[in-house]
């Protein structure tokens, strides 16, 4: 487990907020550094507002997009769909948000982890995004493939090309995307590119897959998980989920020992 950051709660000023499709949208906070000792897969708990039509009680984790700490920014790729992410959307440039992290285990790349594979589905890609930018600075040779219902929803790609990856696009509407498809899809990656290790996040049926062609290959990993919480700190166990361990299953908190875990070990 690495070392803890320390967490902080502070009021970020929105100096964009903008539609990525019909469905996600991105936004960028001013953020002060206390804030901005971040790793890749960590998260942030984000204080959605009250608005007319919706009243969301908890705090809403939410995985890091960038950040800059030269530019002091702070970004989330997030997904409209309930009523903590419907009023933050209402949110314009200008208005402040209350967030508190960062919070979490984070990524870790072992020196011997030099042609990793990232598997991204929907939001996931968010989560992947630093650890694409961190692989790249570490000179990685760097695959990626990015998932989604349809080719208006893929997202990130442009980005993960700027970081020097290969990146590889499959969608449902076209087909390719089924536990199947991406098996014979990876299974070529391995014995062409040699890859030596896996990341995901964003899909538990993928995250199996990977487990099954890892277990075959002797090929370690790591996977983010997404978890509804209250607390975000630990103390309310809220979003515990079973890990299998040597000594048999052992229930973990996700905000606390997570959300980064080994790859084989998540159920």
């Amino acid at each position: 487990m690495g070392r803890q950051r320390s967490i902080h709660e502070v009021e970020a000023r929105i100096k964009s907020h903008d539609w990525v499709n019909g469905q996600y949208r991105l936004i960028v906070l001013a953020a002060p550094d206390t804030v901005l000792d971040c790793r890749p897969g960590q998260f942030f708990h984000l204080l959605c507002p009250q608005t007319d039509r919706f009243q969301p009680y908890f705090r809403r984790p939410m995985s890091i997009y960038s950040y800059d700490r030269e530019k002091g920014e702070l970004a989330f790729l997030y997904k409209v769909a309930g009523a903590g992410t419907s009023a933050m959307a209402e949110l314009e440039t200008g208005d402040t948000l209350n967030i508190v992290g960062p919070i979490g285990q984070a990524f870790e790349i072992k020196p011997e982890w030099q042609r990793p594979l990232l598997l991204a589905r929907g939001v996931g890609l968010a989560t992947l995004a630093p650890l694409a930018r961190e692989c790249a600075s570490l000179g990685r040779s760097l695959t990626v493939i990015c998932s989604a219902r349809s080719p208006e929803l893929l997202m990130s790609t442009e980005l993960f090309r700027h970081y020097g990856a290969e990146v590889i696009t499959v969608t449902d509407a076209e087909g390719n995307s089924g536990v199947e498809s991406l098996t014979g899809l990876i299974e070529g990656l391995i014995a062409s590119r040699g890859i030596d290790a896996f990341f995901t996040c964003g899909s538990a049926r993928l995250t199996r897959m990977l487990q099954d062609i890892g277990s075959r290959h002797g090929i370690g990993g790591q996977v983010a998980l997404e978890q509804h919480m209250a607390c975000g700190i630990g103390m309310c166990h809220a979003c515990v989920w079973p890990f299998r361990r040597a000594d048999g299953a052992v229930n973990l908190r996700v905000c606390r020992e997570g959300p980064v875990f080994d790859l084989q070990e998540a159920m």
